[in-house]
């Protein structure tokens, strides 16, 4: 079955960048891709957008622009050397980012969104930019994987996917994680930072859980004692030079190592490397 992955964009180079990733990334894989630009018209309440009259010149300029950039895109993409098993979509919607990232994500039963960290301009407070939080937070049938500003493709030399032990953890929740570390031939490093590397009886047995799930790929396990969150997984990632990150967002914007929101605005915004947002599809 052919994976179906969401690229939004603003047309920005950031944006680009994230699809020429993706290309990249599932070369050998079959995919639909769907580059989906929102935008939005002048005068109208967000309530009474879907019932924009068509016929409103602010529509129909915003609507052709917006047509214009995705045209513009698709042929980009044909100057790239495109696999055969990729196929490329278009669509333009009147809706704010998220939202119509939300809706078509619904719509299409999208099995990924794959997103710049930065928009339209290198300012961190326009669109795709400022909606990365967002995103990573509240998108949560499908993940999210964030592409840095200037990252170009490689196959990462390891995936750091920190934990604190405690999460339910299911295969088909954590299945893009697999696939790309199979892909990519990349070992994953689960790191667990914690007052002490002792567990819990529960912790125990949610890590052999975990062992069950990473079954036929390389994964190692790393402690980080008396440390914080944020400052750990920094400086396991800049000591080891690592080239991808992988976590789980649990329900009501809380990370399943109850990232702060420093810690995730620092993910969204200053990552140097990609991150795959994953959920608890239990909530």
């Amino acid at each position: 079955m052919k994976k179906k992955i969401l690229l939004p964009t603003d047309f920005s180079k950031n944006a680009w960048n994230a699809v020429r990733y993706a290309s990249e990334l599932f070369k050998n894989e079959e995919v639909d891709f769907y580059l989906l630009n929102t935008f939005m018209v002048a005068n109208y309440a967000i309530d009474n957008l879907m019932v924009a009259n068509l016929e409103n010149k602010l529509f129909e300029d915003a609507k052709k622009r917006s047509n214009s950039g995705l045209a513009k895109l698709l042929q980009q993409i044909e100057l790239l050397d495109v696999p055969s098993n990729h196929t490329y979509f278009t669509k333009s919607l009147l809706n704010t980012p998220l939202e119509g990232v939300k809706q078509f994500v619904d719509d299409k039963d999208i099995d990924m969104v794959i997103i710049s960290n930065k928009g339209e301009t290198d300012n961190i407070d326009t669109i795709l930019g400022s909606n990365s939080i967002d995103f990573m937070e509240k998108v949560r049938n499908c993940p999210v994987f964030m592409i840095p500003t200037d990252v170009i493709f490689k196959e990462p030399n390891e995936i750091v996917f920190p934990t604190s032990f405690k999460t339910h953890y299911k295969r088909r929740e954590l299945k893009y994680l697999y696939e790309i570390a199979k892909i990519t031939n990349a070992p994953i490093r689960i790191l667990h930072i914690n007052e002490s590397e002792k567990l819990s009886e529960e912790q125990q047995a949610k890590k052999e859980l975990l062992e069950e799930c990473f079954d036929g790929l390389t994964y190692s396990f790393h402690y980080l004692e008396n440390a914080d969150v944020q400052t750990g997984l920094n400086l396991f990632i800049q000591v080891r030079e690592s080239e991808m990150i992988s976590f789980i967002n649990k329900k009501h914007g809380f990370f399943e190592f109850n990232f702060s929101k420093p810690m995730v605005k620092e993910l969204g915004y200053h990552a140097k490397v990609p991150v795959l947002v994953l959920h608890d599809l239990r909530n």
